[in-house]
Protein backbone atom coordinates (compact mmCIF):
# COMPACT_ATOMS: atom_id res chain seq x y z
CA UNK A 1 0.00 0.00 0.00
CA UNK A 2 2.89 2.33 0.50
CA UNK A 3 6.18 2.76 2.18
CA UNK A 4 7.74 0.06 4.33
CA UNK A 5 7.07 0.62 8.02
CA UNK A 6 9.23 -0.45 10.96
CA UNK A 7 8.44 -1.88 14.36
CA UNK A 8 10.86 -2.93 17.08
CA UNK A 9 9.78 -5.99 19.04
CA UNK A 10 12.00 -7.71 21.62
CA UNK A 11 14.99 -5.61 20.54
CA UNK A 12 14.57 -6.80 16.94
CA UNK A 13 13.60 -4.51 14.07
CA UNK A 14 10.93 -5.78 11.70
CA UNK A 15 9.93 -4.17 8.40
CA UNK A 16 6.32 -4.49 7.31
CA UNK A 17 4.02 -3.20 4.61
CA UNK A 18 0.24 -3.04 4.73
CA UNK A 19 -1.52 -4.76 1.81
CA UNK A 20 -5.09 -4.02 2.96
CA UNK A 21 -6.90 -1.08 1.46
CA UNK A 22 -8.91 0.92 2.46
CA UNK A 23 -8.41 0.96 6.23
CA UNK A 24 -11.00 2.58 8.49
CA UNK A 25 -12.44 2.16 11.99
CA UNK A 26 -14.49 -0.86 10.88
CA UNK A 27 -11.46 -2.76 9.52
CA UNK A 28 -11.09 -6.06 11.38
CA UNK A 29 -8.71 -7.94 9.07
CA UNK A 30 -5.28 -6.87 7.84
CA UNK A 31 -2.94 -8.41 5.32
CA UNK A 32 0.64 -7.48 6.14
CA UNK A 33 3.89 -8.23 4.35
CA UNK A 34 6.29 -8.85 7.27
CA UNK A 35 9.95 -9.33 6.41
CA UNK A 36 8.93 -10.58 2.96
CA UNK A 37 6.24 -13.01 4.23
CA UNK A 38 2.47 -12.44 4.01
CA UNK A 39 0.70 -12.47 7.38
CA UNK A 40 -3.06 -12.13 7.95
CA UNK A 41 -4.17 -10.52 11.21
CA UNK A 42 -7.75 -10.47 12.45
CA UNK A 43 -9.31 -8.58 15.35
CA UNK A 44 -11.37 -10.88 17.57
CA UNK A 45 -14.40 -9.97 19.70
CA UNK A 46 -12.14 -8.73 22.52
CA UNK A 47 -10.35 -6.36 20.07
CA UNK A 48 -7.18 -8.46 20.23
CA UNK A 49 -5.20 -8.91 17.00
CA UNK A 50 -4.49 -12.57 16.25
CA UNK A 51 -2.87 -14.32 13.31
CA UNK A 52 -5.15 -16.13 10.88
CA UNK A 53 -4.67 -18.27 7.79
CA UNK A 54 -1.56 -19.74 6.30
CA UNK A 55 1.89 -18.28 6.38
CA UNK A 56 4.77 -18.33 8.79
CA UNK A 57 3.74 -18.53 12.43
CA UNK A 58 4.68 -15.45 14.44
CA UNK A 59 4.65 -14.74 18.16
CA UNK A 60 1.11 -13.78 19.30
CA UNK A 61 2.52 -10.72 21.07
CA UNK A 62 4.20 -9.61 17.83
CA UNK A 63 0.86 -10.01 16.03
CA UNK A 64 -0.79 -7.83 18.71
CA UNK A 65 2.03 -5.24 18.43
CA UNK A 66 1.63 -5.10 14.63
CA UNK A 67 -2.14 -4.66 14.91
CA UNK A 68 -1.72 -1.90 17.47
CA UNK A 69 0.88 -0.17 15.31
CA UNK A 70 -1.48 -0.12 12.33
CA UNK A 71 -4.42 0.93 14.52
CA UNK A 72 -2.48 3.89 15.90
CA UNK A 73 -1.12 4.91 12.51
CA UNK A 74 -4.58 4.91 10.88
CA UNK A 75 -6.53 6.02 13.99
CA UNK A 76 -8.73 2.95 13.95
Amino acid sequence: MGLPLRITYNDTDHVYQINTSPINKATSELEILLNGETITLQKDERSVWIQQGDGPLIDPELAQALGRSVSLRFRM
